[in-house]
């Protein structure tokens, strides 16, 4: 019997780090977490124990720290190419460096009408992301979001829908429409402008979420993948995992009241979760 090692890779996962950017009447911050994996000729670690081509993921993590340093890391995707062009660069035994990274967005504190100019109170759960994988000589970006929690209370439909003998659910035509927005996005190259993308991104998808005149989750969802793909030519396909966040309308008829579609329960679990992509051909 023949053993062999099919596929291995290794890295540092869930560096965290908080920047701080000093000019002389204002600052700016980014809170980031970056994981590191590497792919490439790791065979004799696994098989003999020799870890001569194995960079410790200790220096990963320093290494983060100090291109954090010395860049001034206008964007997620530009710190980690930076990373893969320095891990490429000094270690020949690497085929493929994949970066992960995502971002606690922070917002000025306003004193007085005005953004104060060193303090900050952080978004509630949202998060920018961003997944690089980098070849010599080849290079994939991916920007994301998650936990972009959006609703609407008109506008929101689901009817006429595929019935069973346990189907109980009854149709309407004026629900509340829930999500919490996780996207992904690929970009078509490396030399784009990843802040001001990302921002019209999330633009776009919360005003399509918005404006739809939704039949359903799924429905929506398109909707928000072509807005996304009419306005932002640089982005090639966008992948959508949206749990359906359900409200449901509670019965107050035993207590003599009506509720014309005015008091909810939310509930977090069970939900649905659509998933889909919407690519430019």
């Amino acid at each position: 019997m023949t053993i062999k090692l099919v596929e291995n890779s290794y890295g540092k996962s869930r560096v965290r780090l908080l920047r701080v950017f000093r000019e002389k009447d204002r600052h700016d911050i980014k809170e980031l977490v970056i994981s590191i994996a590497f792919e490439g000729n790791f065979e004799a670690a696994h098989t003999k124990g020799d870890n001569r081509k194995i960079l410790p993921t200790d220096t990963m993590k320093n290494t983060v720290y100090a291109l954090a340093r010395q860049y001034p890391l206008e964007s997620l995707e530009n710190l980690g190419l930076h990373l893969i062009e320095h891990f490429l660069t000094y270690n020949p035994q690497v085929s493929r460096v994949r970066v992960r990274a995502s971002e606690n967005l922070w917002s000025r504190i306003p004193v007085g009408g005005k953004p104060h100019a060193f303090a900050f109170t952080r978004a509630e759960g949202e998060k920018r992301t961003a997944v690089l994988d980098g070849e010599r000589g080849k290079i994939t970006i991916r920007a994301g979001i998650e936990d972009l929690i959006v609703l609407k209370t008109a506008k929101s439909a689901f009817d006429n829908f595929l019935r069973d003998p346990y189907t109980t659910l009854k149709d309407d035509r004026n629900r509340i429409l829930a999500t919490s927005i996780r996207a992904n996005w690929l970009y078509e190259s490396d030399e784009i402008e990843f802040g001001v993308v990302w921002h019209g991104v999330r633009k776009a998808l919360v005003e399509a979420f918005a404006e739809h005149d939704s039949e359903s989750l799924q429905h929506t969802l398109y909707a928000m993948g072509e807005a996304v793909l009419n306005s932002m030519d640089c982005v090639r396909e966008i992948h959508f995992s949206l749990p359906n966040k359900h409200f449901t309308a509670i019965d107050l008829a035993p207590f003599g009241l009506d509720n014309p579609a005015e008091v909810f329960l939310p509930t977090d679990e069970p939900h649905g979760l659509i998933e889909a992509t919407v690519r430019r051909e």
